[in-house]
């Protein structure tokens, strides 16, 4: 197992992909901790984990919420001792759809916003006590529109850039004492509800098929098709693992070549 004896926090655990991501570092033999202000999907999530043999435990906590964040993980370290890794897979609560000269500052700002925010919060706070244990890993997530510009996302991409951004220079910080940060940015999974609803949308606004906007997509792959969540989860229990503990100030490109590094 990868991931033994390794305690996780995921942030939007309930989520697809957070909740995608808790159910492989669980089956990879990690203790996860799932965050979120949902209880009946981290419930969900945490059900499933156990029902496999996993092991989970769930708490009501805003990401966005500083003293929440700082409650929560300060309780996950006095019962278990250590935050060996932390994942951020909040939901930016983007708006897409429009041209950026359409768009109100608000709607462009808020992603952007709420991106800085949860990341830097849960981040830091998850620092503070990996310096102490000299030891941990810190994973976002983000996706192709940070390296690329496409029409039509608000700031979407720019809120991924800047998370992008925003690890690296932690990575500086932080490397010395041990801590890794690492990107895992994707090109957006299908059978995630979030993706299919932003597929929908922009299909719609070209006219064509939700279908035929998925498959013209994954044209733009080398692989001719675009990552599933459980690809996008094990790329992240690679990155949260010692087989990754070379690897910091990193992007992992789960993009099926939409992206070529």
């Amino acid at each position: 197992m990868l991931l033994k004896n390794k305690n996780a926090v995921i942030y939007g655990g309930g989520g697809a992909i957070g909740g995608a991501v808790a159910r492989a570092f669980a089956q990879e033999g990690a203790k996860v901790f799932l965050a979120g202000r949902t209880l009946a999907s981290l419930e969900k999530v945490r059900n499933d984990i156990i029902g496999s043999g996993g092991i989970a435990e769930i708490a009501q906590v805003d990401a966005m919420n500083e003293k929440e964040i700082e409650m929560h993980a300060n309780e996950v370290v006095k019962t278990v001792g250590s935050i060996d890794i932390s994942f951020n897979a909040i939901s930016l609560a983007d708006v897409q759809g429009k041209p950026l000269a359409d768009m109100t500052q608000e709607n462009f700002s808020q992603p952007v916003m709420n991106a800085m925010q949860t990341q830097f919060l849960t981040a830091t706070n998850a620092a503070r006590h990996m310096m102490k244990q000299g030891s941990g890993v810190i994973l976002a997530i983000t996706a192709n529109a940070a390296r690329h510009p496409y029409p039509n996302v608000g700031g979407f991409g720019v809120a991924c850039a800047a998370i992008e951004g925003l690890c690296r220079q932690l990575a500086l910080e932080l490397g010395s004492q041990g801590i890794r940060i690492v990107c895992i940015r994707s090109s957006g999974s299908p059978d995630a509800p979030g993706v299919d609803e932003v597929f929908r949308q922009h299909a719609k606004n070209a006219g064509i098929s939700r279908e035929e906007f998925e498959e013209k997509f994954a044209e733009t792959t080398l692989l001719k098709r675009l990552p599933k969540l459980a690809e996008v989860a094990n790329a992240a229990v690679l990155m949260a693992s010692d087989h990754a503990s070379a690897i910091t100030g990193a992007i992992a490109n789960v993009t099926c070549g939409e992206i070529v590094d």
